[in-house]
């Protein structure tokens, strides 16, 4: 519950802070409607659309309604998916103005004790640090390899935990070992011919529990013919600290990625994580008011490309490729999509695998609920859309169901489980399935 103080902070920081040409530039035509999860899955409430919730931060903006635990509510309901934005005829940055006004609540609330500790503990003592990064993943492995899984299992520990965490343990990735996750390469030759140099951003998750695929994602730019450079200072991209409420947090790792990466003299910058790429790609924005940064930000964002776009670029498909008899279907990382507007390439890239088939669902550039730890703090809702697209998914009769990003990737596993279809469909990481794809070409 919010006090009154509180709830005056957050309304002088919305007049200061809000940008209102975004806010005035929404026409309320509601061609986003159709776009949104929140507003189907709610039974089409206006209030938990992208129309209404501009509605609402600009009523508070101009004093009309209180910021009260309502208006909280409608704008932590929001996946930010930003499925609205590519869809809008007025270009509305609704993912910028739904973070903005995220931070100022934030920041303007008293959070109980425990709520504190957590959040210091995650984005000051965890997600800054890569060292602290891997040794609470080591954790995990530890759990998974020493048998501690098994006991867990066997003995219905597991049954302690609400339904979607206890399957949620169950789609973990298998943990590297702390060798592993240590020993990372920082410089890898092109084969052949050097036709780009390109610097890999390794991630934080993705550098310890999706550790294979980031070394797929290398393997596959050595081969299209890129030299490799991966900076060792680099950071969380901060799309975990923008989305919750933690701007400045999220700023100071935009300004360690920058120098890390600029002093690299790289064509490209590569990104292998849809939801890490649209907020790496934002970071001209988050700094826009910082003179010193706002540049050297800009320079940043126009050297970012996806994997896929990259692969594409340098004619991979060309590449031998080849998979025993499957049936191939693409969800589409909804920040890859509507922030990096990157669709096509992976499907051309699946498309140009021999020997399996690709079948494009309905509805495939919808969330499929993640959003980050959308799936956690929001679960009724998150396994709500979920299921809901595994209706989808299950009309394509695929196999293989392929995703770009490390949050969807575990959703949909978790889609399979529930679904009880583990024993007839996989989740892959469309680099892991490259990887595979040339492996397996290359034996025929």
């Amino acid at each position: 519950m919010t006090t009154l103080k509180e709830r005056n902070s957050i309304q002088q920081q919305f007049k200061e802070r809000m940008d209102e040409d975004q806010l005035l530039n929404c026409m309320r035509c509601g061609f986003c409607l159709p776009s949104c999860p929140t507003y189907i899955e709610s039974g089409f409430k206006e209030s938990h659309s992208p129309r209404g919730r501009i509605a609402l931060m600009k009523a508070v903006v101009d004093g009309l309604i209180e910021p009260n635990e309502d208006v909280e509510r409608t704008l932590e309901l929001c996946l930010g998916c930003r499925a609205c934005e590519p869809v809008c005829p007025s270009g509305v940055k609704y993912g910028h103005l739904l973070e903005e006004a995220r931070d100022i609540i934030n920041q303007s609330k008293k959070h109980s004790l425990p709520v504190r500790a957590v959040r210091k503990v995650v984005f000051q003592g965890l997600f800054p640090h890569q060292n602290r990064m891997r040794l609470a993943t080591g954790l995990l492995g530890v759990y998974q390899r020493s048998g501690l899984q098994t006991v867990a299992r066997k003995t219905g520990l597991l049954q302690l935990l609400p339904d979607n965490l206890a399957t949620m343990e169950k789609v973990l990735p298998k943990v590297p070992t702390m060798k592993e996750m240590v020993n990372r390469p920082t410089h890898l030759e092109a084969d052949g011919i050097v036709k780009k140099r390109v610097a890999f951003f390794s991630g934080c998750l993705m550098d310890t529990m999706f550790l294979e695929t980031n070394n797929a994602t290398m393997k596959l730019l050595q081969m299209a013919g890129c030299e490799v450079v991966i900076p060792q200072n680099q950071a969380c991209c901060g799309a975990l600290h923008g989305h919750s409420g933690e701007k400045d947090g999220a700023k100071e790792l935009a300004k360690r990625n920058i120098k890390a990466f600029e002093e690299m003299h790289v064509n490209y910058i590569i990104t292998n994580a849809g939801g890490c790429g649209a907020f790496l790609i934002d970071y001209d924005h988050l700094l826009k008011d910082e003179p010193e940064w706002k540049d050297r930000a800009k320079a940043f964002v126009d050297k970012l490309k996806d994997i896929s776009s990259v692969l594409v670029e340098l004619k991979f498909y060309q590449y031998p490729l080849h998979l025993p008899a499957q049936v191939l279907t693409y969800q589409d990382s909804c920040h890859l999509r509507n922030v990096m507007g990157v669709s096509g390439d992976p499907r051309l890239l699946l498309k140009a695998i021999q020997g399996a088939e690709f079948r494009e669902m309905q509805d495939s550039d919808r969330c499929c609920g993640s959003a980050g730890i959308y799936n956690i703090v929001e679960s009724e809702m998150s396994m709500q859309i979920l299921d809901h697209k595994m209706e989808k998914v299950k009309t394509t009769h695929a196999t293989t169901l392929v995703t770009a990003n490390p949050g969807c990737l575990l959703q949909m596993k978790l889609g399979i489980e529930r679904e009880g279809l583990s024993d007839k469909m996989r989740a892959v990481h469309i680099v892991d399935l490259l990887l595979e794809a040339v492996e397996f070409a290359q034996k025929i």
